[in-house]
């Protein structure tokens, strides 16, 4: 039984999996409030699924990019039940997990998160793949600054204030398509089955040694 934990923005995400099907997830918009949170909800998702601690075999967790406090909020919940349990623990990009419920893309695939004072972290992904194959480094920029990084008839996909997604439709119409934010909504889910799949070729992290990926 693998928990899934991301906390890496202002929205949320938590996941139970148990190497076939997502058995429960919550999603929330918590502003700054996952130190308070995180907990709760975790035994709320515990709760749901009929699992105790003690079914734990594997935690999955976003490390980034995302905001400062956000990332390593999840990344220190998940460490210390790695350590108090003694099982394995994955960290998975946050970006990765946001992609890959869009794979395989027609077009280049741009996963975006918030990254605080207006900024987004960002990678660009292969089109026509299963899993995500980034092909580009992680950027880190505001919106005018990133969208001359993109390909002609890219996808965006990820967490957008209204002011950048109206500012991107009147600039790049017709050549950028924007997922809407249903559609675009980071999942616990979709980051726990690619901790599962690295969980089992045995590429687990340290939980002592393993670090936030931020750009800022």
């Amino acid at each position: 039984m693998l928990l899934a934990l991301d906390t890496a923005t202002q929205y949320a995400s938590i996941a139970l999996y148990d190497g076939q099907w997502v058995l429960a997830e919550l999603n929330w918009r918590s502003e700054r409030r996952h130190t308070v949170e995180l907990a709760p909800q975790v035994n709320q998702l515990l709760r749901l699924a009929g699992v105790t601690p003690a079914d734990l075999t594997v935690l999955g967790v976003g490390i980034g990019p995302g905001s400062y406090t956000g990332t390593r909020i999840a990344l220190s919940f998940a460490k210390g039940i790695a350590l108090s349990l003694a099982i394995p623990l994955v960290g998975v990009s946050t970006l990765d997990a946001l992609a890959y419920p869009h794979l395989p893309a027609p077009a280049p695939l741009c996963a975006l998160v918030a990254a605080g004072r207006g900024r987004y972290g960002w990678a660009i992904y292969t089109p026509g793949t299963n899993i995500p194959q980034r092909e580009t480094d992680f950027g880190l920029h505001k919106m005018p600054e990133l969208l001359p990084h993109l390909p002609p008839n890219s996808l965006m996909v990820g967490e957008m204030s209204a002011a950048d997604r109206a500012w991107v439709h009147d600039e790049r119409a017709g050549t950028i398509t924007l997922l809407s934010p249903a559609r675009a909504l980071r999942r616990a889910g979709a980051l726990a089955e690619l901790a599962w799949a690295r969980f089992l070729a045995h590429q687990t992290d340290d939980p002592v040694s393993l670090s936030p990926i931020y750009l800022g």
